[in-house]
């Protein structure tokens, strides 16, 4: 996925004060809010599924399944949808923000200083002039089993 030599084209994104990317081979598209239909007995992080495009998509709320404080939507909010394997999953975040090509060296691993739960989320650190962006790891936050904060 990653091209040691080159670089790795993102899509960024925000939750709180914090700069976030994916991949963006990852990423299917980034849509406005809609109606999400709630499904009982999921994870609280777990919004509920919308029906996009005739294909029935899970919402994920990052800001809770990270252990954030909870706002409401607004007209910055934005849902990404990804696909891992045969899945797609939308994943609510506050702001879709820029697609970056990101030079490979620039990336570091996650900092010894997080915990190691918490380090399973992150792949790694990149540094773009002043701004840090954590690169997720989607596959992670995507587990069933995993704890609900980062």
């Amino acid at each position: 996925m990653i091209n040691q030599e080159s670089e790795l084209k993102v899509i960024v994104f925000q939750l709180q004060d914090e700069e976030y990317a994916i991949p963006v081979q990852q990423v299917r598209s980034i849509e406005k809010v809609q109606h999400i239909t709630r499904v009982p007995r999921t994870p609280k992080f777990v919004k509920g599924v919308i029906n996009l495009r005739g294909v029935v998509t899970p919402i994920i709320d990052l800001r809770e399944r990270f252990g954030i404080e909870a706002l409401p939507f607004n007209e910055q909010t934005r849902i990404i949808i990804v696909a891992l394997d045969e899945m797609e999953v939308g994943l609510i975040v506050d702001a879709a923000n820029d697609v970056l090509d990101l030079p490979v060296k620039s990336i570091e691993p996650p900092p010894e200083v997080i915990e190691a739960v918490e380090a399973d989320y992150i792949k790694g650190v990149a540094k773009i002039g002043k701004r840090l962006l954590i690169l997720l790891h989607l596959e992670k936050v995507l587990e069933k089993n995993t704890p609900a904060t980062v």
